[in-house]
């Protein structure tokens, strides 16, 4: 996969300007999650594995602060 063009173009489709100083850093992401996304990939799944829960996110204020340890 060409990842240059790949970041030109999902930036041109979505109509997201895309700095020339920042067109690196963004191909050595895409190849990362490239990678990620092989591995996840190529694991095996058997019929015990099950889809997980509903991801619901947290904010800050919702973590127990330093006293709750005690």
């Amino acid at each position: 996969m060409d990842f240059e063009q790949y970041a030109e173009q999902a930036a041109g489709a979505v109509a997201l300007p895309l700095a020339p100083e920042h067109r690196a850093g963004v191909v050595v992401y895409l190849r990362l999650a490239a990678a990620m996304a092989a591995q996840v990939q190529g694991l095996a799944l058997g019929r015990e594995d099950e889809a997980a829960n509903v991801f619901v996110p947290v904010g800050p204020e919702d973590l127990p602060g330093p006293e709750a340890a005690r």
